[in-house]
């Protein structure tokens, strides 16, 4: 016999948690289906990966009290940020008193992401959490969703919603297609603590042939992640941890002066993904599923939670207005906005990860060009800023220039949606990708 639901969602990873804990307050039966054990959910293991969360983000946290759950020493500010190309001491440069903003954003592990938005979820009981569990087939047919488990039991929903990993089962499964990038680099990210204060800067450095990022942690600690050819990821992995210490230190230009590895190296490869269809018939994919970016500009996670915020604001109307949480206008919807937001951060990401790991002469060139336009053309670093951050800045700048000479917004029109396509315009009018073509 079948057991019935409104949403099953499978996966628990932090964008099916947070989509559970959003619907969390609504007249709802949901269900999450998860491979890995109850203990790993309520302990997830330290994975090396640090979040760095947006604005928009954080409150999203806040409203359904996951970010309230954090330890207040894993939460560390990002208060400046600088972009170094090659060997050159000129760098493009944000930070927060010049925006006015308390940081430009959050540095938070994964895992404790993870911890606190299952702790929130269990603290709502009506939600079943089914761990230890494997999918193995799902369909969907006009009035409910199917997904058989491997314990041979069967569960229905009116909608069901996949957010299980970039190479997710489920979305091939339901014959949605996508588009992967494999960059053919690996992210080697492990924390070390140094002599030096890091001043809460993150920095990314661009050399030839690889990229050092750091990122802030509280203390003299940082989130160190090594972006080198697959085929070199394994000898950074395996170095000895003296050699390793002594090679960072070098890569830095003595940055942060002695540098010491504090825990285990991870090894990540980068592929990125886009889904061409986010929806199918009572079903969706969200978080990595949908769209799985390179870290560099730290959008993936951001992504994932506007993504299953926005669903969930749909889901809310529709149960407020008696209508179906999984009609076909509704999942449409979903998809034609996440579309529009997510198509020109990945593909400018890709463009943008291209041209920086290109070491020919004339993408030197093209790199060095990029950062000086982008540090002294004041509407394009103020865009690159709020899409960092996430935040409406107070004072003036381009986007809200030009809304002042808009004609008044329709009520139903959300405010977020005209940012949006005005960034769009925006982008279009300068047309990074012909510009970088041309060098």
């Amino acid at each position: 016999m079948s057991e019935i639901y409104d949403v099953l969602i499978i996966g628990a990873g932090p964008a099916g948690l947070s989509f559970a804990r959003s619907l969390a307050d609504l007249p709802l039966n949901i269900a999450i289906v998860e491979r890995s054990s109850e203990t790993t959910l309520a302990e997830p293991p330290e994975d090396g990966r640090e979040i760095a969360l947006t604005h928009q983000s954080v409150e999203i946290m806040k409203a359904c009290g996951a970010w309230q759950r954090l330890p207040a020493e894993s939460i560390s500010p990002i208060k400046a940020a600088k972009v170094f190309d090659g060997e050159s001491s000129y760098s493009l440069n944000f930070d927060n008193y010049t925006q006015d903003l308390e940081a430009l954003g959050y540095l938070v592990p994964n895992h404790q992401i993870r911890k606190a938005y299952y702790a929130e979820l269990i603290s709502h009981p009506q939600i079943d959490v089914l761990t230890e569990t494997l999918v193995e087939s799902v369909t969907t047919d006009e009035y409910n969703g199917t997904a058989i488990l491997s314990n041979g039991k069967e569960l229905k929903a009116k909608l069901i919603i996949a957010a299980d990993t970039r190479f997710s089962e489920m979305r091939r499964k339901m014959g949605l297609s996508a588009t992967m990038k494999d960059f053919s680099r690996s992210a080697i990210v492990c924390r070390m603590e140094h002599e030096k204060s890091h001043q809460q800067t993150a920095f990314e450095c661009f050399h030839y042939g690889r990229t050092t990022a750091i990122l802030p942690m509280n203390g003299n600690r940082s989130s160190i992640v090594v972006t080198v050819n697959s085929r070199e990821a394994q000898h950074y992995a395996e170095m000895k941890e003296t050699d390793f210490n002594q090679t960072i230190e070098q890569q830095l230009n003595g940055l942060l002066g002695e540098m010491k590895l504090t825990g285990i190296r991870h090894i990540y490869p980068l592929v990125a993904v886009h889904a061409n269809q986010f929806v199918g018939r009572r079903f969706a994919l969200i978080g990595d599923a949908a769209v799985g970016m390179h870290p560099v500009t730290a959008h993936g996670f951001n992504l994932g939670l506007k993504g299953q915020a926005t669903l969930t604001q749909l889901i809310a109307q529709a149960v407020a207005d008696g209508e179906e949480i999984a009609s076909e206008t509704l999942l449409a919807n979903y998809e034609s906005e996440m579309m529009r937001t997510t198509r020109i951060l990945y593909h400018g990401t890709n463009l943008v990860v291209g041209l920086f790991t290109n070491d020919t002469l004339a993408a030197k060139i093209a790199r060095k060009v990029t950062l000086r336009l982008a540090n002294n053309i004041t509407p394009i670093k103020q865009l690159i800023t709020q899409s960092l951050t996430e935040k409406e800045l107070d004072k003036a700048n381009p986007l809200q220039v030009l809304k002042n000479h808009l004609p008044p917004q329709p009520a139903s029109l959300p405010i977020n949606k005209v940012k949006q396509n005005l960034e769009k315009k925006i982008l279009n009018k300068f047309n990074p990708s012909a510009f970088f073509s041309s060098n």
